[in-house]
């Protein structure tokens, strides 16, 4: 029976916006003038990269690059180091919109709850199923969650650039099962990468995967998850 849940952050329970959106935000911002031809080349440009943290992955990762993208999660400095890297790979028009366009995607606002997540989130609570989120990330995504109501309803947030481990490694997990109080077998992993989040079933955690969709493709891929709890 299961007795609590592990959810991923991006691809699971939020959604980034979109890399267009990102761009041009920050070029409004900035007042940054970019001909809509060359902005829409450089989104797609950015894209391909994966510069968006939470956006679509690299096409293809620059050979001098491989090991700070793999180690990106373990640490805040490595974590922005890499995605301003792939942007300035772009280029963006101007060098210092790199960190510009990094930040911004720590906004809450920058971030779209899925369709379910706040039904399923408030259904756990009702039951008492305590709830943590577990994700591969290098900045504190608790604001996100505070900005869209859904912060009452996580017991427990384990986040890799803090404790400096990351997804499949198990340990990871177990320390979001010590900090629900619960057996990894009790405790239930809900995610959208089958490397990274089914990590969890090392420890005998069984294991929910979820399509990466924009938030208006994916409706209530969570739901299922309420009718596996006790």
């Amino acid at each position: 029976m299961i007795k609590g849940v592990m959810f991923d952050f991006s691809g699971t329970l939020f959604r980034i916006e979109s890399t267009a959106r990102w761009l041009n935000g920050v070029l409004e911002r900035t007042g940054t003038v970019l001909p809509g031809a060359d902005a829409e080349e450089c989104a797609a440009r950015l894209e391909g990269l994966g510069a968006l943290p939470g956006g679509p992955p690299p096409r293809e990762v620059p050979p001098a690059l491989a090991r700070l993208w793999r180690e990106r999660d373990l640490d805040a400095g490595r974590h922005r180091a890499a995605y301003t890297a792939l942007t300035r790979l772009a280029p963006p028009p101007a060098p210092a919109l790199a960190d510009v366009l990094y930040d911004r995607h720590r906004e809450p606002d920058a971030w779209r709850p899925y369709p379910d997540t706040l039904p399923v989130l408030r259904g756990l609570g009702e039951r008492g199923v305590p709830v943590a989120v577990v994700s591969n990330i290098g900045w504190d995504l608790r604001p996100v969650f505070r900005h869209h109501g859904a912060d009452p309803f996580v017991d427990a947030y384990v986040l890799s650039f803090e404790h400096g481990t990351q997804k499949p490694s198990p340990s990871i997990f177990r320390h979001a099962c010590d900090m629900l109080g619960l057996d990894p077998a009790d405790v239930l992993m809900v995610g959208d990468d089958p490397v990274a989040d089914a990590g969890a079933a090392e420890l005998g955690c069984p294991v929910h995967l979820v399509d990466h969709l924009p938030a208006d493709r994916r409706p209530d891929a969570l739901l299922p998850v309420l009718g596996l709890v006790g």
